[in-house]
């Protein structure tokens, strides 16, 4: 990818457990609020089970959209209409054709194939308005290119838990080929009884709350949501508080079909990537939103991936999927959507998410500085970890427009410094 295109996040649509506008949002990831988390006794087959749950009114599929009629699809059509000026605006001044689609999900619309499979069960035959495209993956994508009548590229990415993040950096080389003007990112996942067996019958859902980086971690906990961006290349903007996508990272170790590398070599790989393209020093990550599942192998690959990245410059650290649970294809986007808000004016008091859990450290593991309830920063760059099934692992880093002066002037000191390399070996060469 070309490092050297700023790319800015111009406009963010998005509905979580901790609310559907963003000052409500940012206002209960910082209060550390845990009122999205709900018991369900209608999702496990064995016991009730807690998740985090969307409570609002969605909005019905459009008569002419009928076939895209899922609980997914009108989470995303909440969320999209958030962002619908911005994406008609563009429309006018691009052209239909300039502007692309990737969105990142797991479910899809799964839990409407459920409800038809039941009522085949009982029945012998399937609903009327029973279609099997429904719950197949790029529906929401489909759907959305539909709704705002785009003609530009459009596809899904699903890669379990990395998603919507990844969606990041397949936008960046849409609009580096030139392809694109604008790219509509993001990431929407709804609860279904399919995941959530899935994990318990991998012995990976918690018992309760679950506990990032505790001794007493036992799983995690699932939730529901989404999050919709609009990115353009940011010399189109004049906002000096423009949010820019400063860095990416993307890797795949392929260490185990569902368990991650034990030393976190792909989350290495990956967080190191994105601190390069950003021109950034690990010491200038003023916040880290780990990934941090609390399953006992992710947390423990992740302390020490992040404690042989940062070393002696450990950036404040939480995760914050004790106040959401984990939304799996969604999470991306979603958690870069907090990092959005805590770099926005929206957090004029530059308050940082804290990490919910027992305060009970695991000695086993390299020791985080986690975040308290009340603390601040002065938060310039932030970075965002999302770890999948299979190795597959992104992480982003988010700027302060005004913030990466800085990084530029790094990279181009390390420029100069290879230029100066280069030329006295040329010289060296030239005298042998």
């Amino acid at each position: 990818m070309n490092s050297t295109t700023p790319i800015a996040i111009t406009h963010l649509g998005l509905c979580t457990p901790l609310g559907l506008t963003p000052q409500a949002v940012l206002d209960n990831l910082i209060a550390g609020s845990i009122n999205g988390m709900q018991w369900r006794d209608d999702l496990l087959f064995e016991r009730a089970v807690l998740v985090g749950q969307v409570d609002v009114q969605l909005p019905a599929i459009p008569a002419t959209l009928k076939r895209f009629d899922t609980r997914n699809n009108q989470l995303t059509l909440l969320i999209a209409q958030q962002i619908e000026p911005a994406v008609e605006q563009a429309k006018r001044q691009y052209g239909n054709q300039r502007i692309g689609l990737v969105i990142g999900t797991s479910t899809s619309g799964i839990a409407t194939g459920e409800a038809a499979l039941a009522v085949q069960q009982r029945s012998g035959e399937f609903p009327q308005d029973y279609d099997y495209a429904k719950q197949e993956l790029g529906d929401t994508s489909q759907f959305l290119q539909a709704y705002f009548n785009l003609s530009g590229p459009c596809y899904t990415v699903s890669t379990a838990c990395s998603s919507s993040a990844k969606v990041f950096a397949s936008a960046k080389r849409l609009i580096d080929a030139g392809i694109c003007d604008m790219v509509i990112v993001g990431g929407i996942d709804t609860l279904c009884q399919l995941t959530l067996n899935g994990f318990y019958s991998l012995e990976s859902i918690s018992s309760g709350h679950c506990q990032p980086f505790s001794a007493n971690r036992d799983g995690i906990n699932i939730g529901e949501g989404g999050a919709l961006f609009t990115l353009e290349k940011a010399v189109h903007k004049g906002d000096k508080k423009a949010i820019i996508l400063s860095g990416i990272g993307e890797s795949s170790d392929a260490h185990h079909i569902s368990a991650p590398h034990p030393e976190g070599q792909g989350a290495i790989t990956a967080m190191q990537a994105a601190l390069n393209m950003a021109g950034l020093q690990p010491e200038q990550i003023d916040y880290l939103n780990l990934h941090g599942t609390a399953t006992p192998k992710n947390d423990a690959m992740e302390s020490r991936a992040v404690q042989q990245v940062f070393s002696n410059s450990l950036p404040a650290c939480s995760s914050t999927k004790p106040l959401t649970g984990h939304t799996l294809g969604a999470t991306g986007a979603i958690e870069a959507a907090f990092c959005y808000l805590l770099l926005s004016d929206y957090n004029k008091q530059q308050y940082l998410p804290p990490q919910i859990w027992d305060q009970e450290q695991d000695p086993n593991d390299p020791s985080l500085p986690l975040v308290a309830k009340g603390q601040q920063a002065n938060i310039r760059h932030v970075m965002s970890n999302s770890f999948a099934f299979g190795g597959s692992n992104a992480s982003l880093i988010l700027s302060r427009s005004g913030s990466n002066n800085e990084a530029l002037k790094n990279t181009a000191l390390k420029i100069k410094a290879l230029k100066n390399i280069v030329s006295d070996a040329t010289e060296t060469s030239q005298d042998v």
